[in-house]
């Protein structure tokens, strides 16, 4: 009776790897890339060009869930102003109504997606929340977060 189960087991095996050999696709396939989890990490007051800023820091909480190659250089990709080696995706910073407060377009690694910020003039009052795009120009496909609070 056992011998009959591993044949069967096995014939199952050989014809899951013949179908999808044959489709074209894999039975164990990447995760789906998931939309960003935006939070934001802290304010920092800072001066520049002798105008006293606000900086917003925020995070995306679930970076581990993006693959590398997302993020690698794509110099067959239209630059980024001078930097013909900008990457394959690209991240903005939106406030809630869609209007672009800054934006990432040499982001190297996943990892780089903790340290996303924006600054605005320390007299300016913040929009009340704010989201990012992630721009994946390989695949022409786009990651929305979250909407995340701009005060503590």
């Amino acid at each position: 009776m056992r011998t009959n189960f591993v044949k069967a087991f096995a014939m199952v095996i050989c014809w899951v790897g013949m179908t999808t050999a044959a489709f074209g696709f894999s039975v164990f396939s990447p995760p789906p890339v998931p939309n960003p989890v935006l939070i934001l990490v802290g304010l920092e007051p800072r001066a520049s060009g002798g105008k006293q800023l606000i900086r917003y820091n925020y995070s995306v909480f679930n970076a581990g869930d993006f693959p590398a190659e997302m993020f690698a250089a794509a110099p067959s990709l239209p630059p980024c102003g001078a930097n013909t080696r900008a990457s394959r995706t690209w991240v903005d910073i939106f406030d809630q109504r869609g209007k672009r407060l800054y934006g990432f377009c040499a982001i190297g690694k996943p990892a780089d997606l903790g340290n996303l910020y924006f600054d605005l003039d320390a007299d300016t009052i913040p929009p009340s929340w704010i989201y990012i795009e992630m721009n994946d120009r390989q695949t022409n496909t786009k990651y929305k977060s979250n909407l995340a609070d701009t005060t503590l």
